[in-house]
This record gives C-alpha cells, structure tokens and sequence, in this order.
C-alpha cells in the first residue's frame, strides 16, 4: 500500500512539473505585459500593494488594464466589478469545457485550476489528451500566475527610476496594447470586430450624456452586442428564406 501511494505521488508530481514546463512559454509571455502594468499602475496612481492585490486576486490582463482606464477616468467600484464580469464571462464557458475534458477531482481542487485558467493556460491544457489531469492545469496556472504577479511588481518599482515626464507617457501603452489585442480578431473577423467597435462607440457617445464614463463603458458595450447579435439574426434569417 506504501509504495503504490508513493508511486501515485510520484505521478501526480511529474504530471504538476510537466504543467509548469509547459506554462514556461505563457510565463515568459506575461513578462512585458506585466511589466508594462505595473509601470502604469503605478502612473495611474496606485500604490504598489494595490497593483500586486490586483495582479494576485483578478489575474486577468485586459481587464486590469480596462479597470486601470476607469479607475484613471474615476469610475467607481461597481462600474469596475460589473465590466470585469463582462469581460471575464467568457472564462465560464472556458471553464465548462476544460470541466470536460479534466479528470474527476474534488470542488477545491477544480476551484483552484478554474482561478489561473487563463486565455492562454486553457489552450494549453486544451491541447492534452482527455482526461487531462488536475495537477497539469494547476501546473501550467501556476507558471503563469507566478510570472504576471512578480513582473507586476518589478514594473511598478521599475517605473519609479524612470522620469515623471516618461511615467506619464506610459499611459499611451495602455491604448498600445488595446489595439494589439484588437488586431488579431480584425484579421480574423474584421467586419465584425469593426461593427461592433463603432456600435459600442456610438453607444457611449449617447450614454455619457446623462451618466458616468463607467456606466456608459458597460452599457455600451452591451447594448452594442445586443444590437449586432440582433441584426445577424434578422440577416441570417433572410439568407435562410431566400
């Protein structure tokens, strides 16, 4: 019985250290993305023990940089929650599908891979034969989690040896890295990503008349998705009776 335990514990660490090389490329990945928020936290205004909370407790890229945005423009907190759930509401059908394809394991153990399952850590684990081990997902989350939380960190304190006249610039890289995230699905579905773009623009032109930039940010963009979706519909339906 001992030594089948010690041999099960042996495979479950190589399985976690297997996740962790593979989470090396994603980790490396994180570093400039990371460092780059942490040097515009810190131009936003927060402190270094508010931008690693953020890094460790949301672990979502677009949507700390989208909260840094609001926070600059001084939206308040339900705001922020509210769009980050917009945004990170994909990550509940990532999550179903890697429930899938993953082994078995208890609720404490799933609710811990679910935490690090990034964009870029569910296609690696996607990328695994079923079932995919827990110790793997966690692994990989892991190498990743530990890079985009300590480069957070080093790019805040990074920033505090640069001038104030360049710590204020850096805020152009947060419009920098929107519009490298922009280009990948403009390639992909151009049309689309550009609709949607120009409903959601003329969706917060009109809102922000009568409410916060916060509000109008969310509501816009929802509105935008619900118009559009509409639209695709109507059209399709039409193609069909043709």
């Amino acid at each position: 019985m001992e030594s089948l335990t010690n041999s099960l514990e042996q495979t479950e660490s190589a399985t976690w250290k297997k996740g962790v090389l593979d989470g090396l490329p994603i980790a490396i990945g994180y570093m400039p993305v990371a460092l780059t928020f942490g040097l515009i936290a810190g131009a936003t205004g927060l402190t270094v023990m508010e931008s690693v909370l953020m890094s460790m407790i949301v672990f979502a890229g677009a949507s700390q940089y989208m909260a840094l945005s609001m926070i600059a423009l001084g939206s308040g907190a339900l705001e922020i929650i509210l769009a980050t759930f917009i945004v990170n509401f994909r990550h509940l059908l990532m999550s179903a599908s890697i429930h899938e394809r993953a082994e078995k394991s208890s609720k404490k153990v799933r609710a811990v891979y679910a935490f690090g399952l990034t964009d870029e850590v569910f296609a690696v684990a996607s990328s695994q034969e079923a079932p995919v081990r827990s110790g793997y997902i966690i692994g990989a989350g892991a190498a990743a989690y530990s890079s985009w939380v300590s480069f957070t960190a080093i790019g805040f304190f990074a920033g505090s040896f640069l001038p104030g006249l360049l710590q204020e610039s850096m805020a152009v890289a947060l419009y920098a890295l929107f519009i490298a995230l922009l280009v990948p699905s403009i390639k992909k579905e151009g049309k689309v990503v550009i609709m949607l773009a120009l409903l959601g623009g003329v969706f917060h032109t009109v809102f922000q008349l009568w409410m916060s930039t916060g509000w109008a940010i969310m509501l816009g963009t929802i509105a935008a998705v619900i118009l559009f979706e509409g639209i695709d519909r109507v059209v399709l339906r039409e193609v069909d009776e043709e």
